[in-house]
């Protein structure tokens, strides 16, 4: 297995697993002020699709099989908690940024905690069709896609986040 080329499981499964952090995190830090979560998504996510090379494609499916593997894999279930902590410290900032306060205040500390978790419990479901050869069309339309993690966030954050601010 490709496993034995590397220091351990968890070594070789986090750059990959990292990287839809990465992209993730592109694409929230890239979200304008005046631009709604959901229209923001709905344009990035549209862009991925049709901009994004096929193997970064395979990719980011192949990170989601990994997220759903952790479930069962006790080290992968830790790259991909450390890959979760990534993500909230990261929207602190991009929270705290949109609410114009800092990134170490409790409520916008409480309001990334809610928005990663439900980043973690959709990118867990959506590893989970991708793992079991589920039908994918529930999630490639980029509207829907966009709609249920920007509401989902919104009703996470109890509304702060997702609307456009000034």
């Amino acid at each position: 297995t490709i496993w034995r080329h590397f220091r351990s499981k968890e070594s070789c499964a986090e750059p990959i697993v990292m990287r839809g952090v990465v992209t993730l995190m592109g694409v929230l830090r890239r979200w304008p002020r005046q631009i709604s979560l959901e229209d923001h998504l709905t344009a990035e996510i549209t862009g991925l699709g049709h901009e994004t090379p096929h193997v970064d494609l395979a990719d980011e499916m192949l990170a989601m099989k990994m997220i759903r593997l952790a479930d069962t894999e006790p080290l992968l279930r830790a790259t991909w908690l450390m890959a979760c902590q990534q993500t909230e410290r990261e929207i602190c900032v991009i929270i705290g940024d949109r609410l114009r306060r800092p990134a170490g205040d409790l409520g916008v500390r409480m309001h990334s905690a809610a928005a990663a978790a439900v980043l973690r419990v959709l990118d867990e479901h959506i590893g989970a069709a991708v793992l079991t050869g589920a039908d994918l069309m529930e999630f490639a339309d980029a509207r829907a896609a966009a709609r249920r993690f920007s509401h989902a966030i919104r009703a996470a954050t109890g509304g702060a986040v997702g609307d456009p601010v000034v």
